[in-house]
């Protein structure tokens, strides 16, 4: 990335103790060191992204090629992007799909209302007011 060799970093730290000094100097080092880790993940994902829409445009040109020559006497790259495209649709719908059962169908279940038991609650009147 940059062409820092040993001694320049041993003129940096120099410096930086003489400016910033002994309190500041660990404190400096963290934010920066923060700051190019930062700024290290969002360029790899970044190009983790570009990689992933290259690939996709690859493959969308792909189909393209196979839908024109008729899908018949293609290439085996096209024919592995074909499947390759084929399966990432069926992992698409995969987890839409209903669940398949195999077993007897059940009966239904009806629902019997619990037996309730009522307990008698003592209503207030005028003669437990007066207690």
């Amino acid at each position: 990335m940059f062409d820092i060799g040993f001694w320049e970093l041993v003129l940096i730290s120099v410096v930086g103790l003489v400016v910033l000094g002994p309190e500041r100097l660990p404190h400096a080092i963290r934010s920066v060191s923060r700051f190019v880790g930062a700024a290290r993940s969002m360029a790899n994902s970044v190009k983790d992204e570009l990689a992933h829409e290259l690939k996709v445009q690859e493959l969308q040109e792909n189909l393209r090629k196979a839908e024109q020559m008729g899908m018949e006497n293609l290439s085996p790259e096209l024919k592995a992007s074909v499947e390759q495209l084929q399966q990432a649709a069926q992992s698409v719908n995969r987890p839409y799909a209903a669940p398949e059962v195999a077993s007897a169908p059940k009966e239904p279940v009806t629902e019997k209302a619990p037996d309730s038991v009522t307990e008698a609650t003592p209503t207030k009147t005028a003669d437990n007011k007066a207690e």
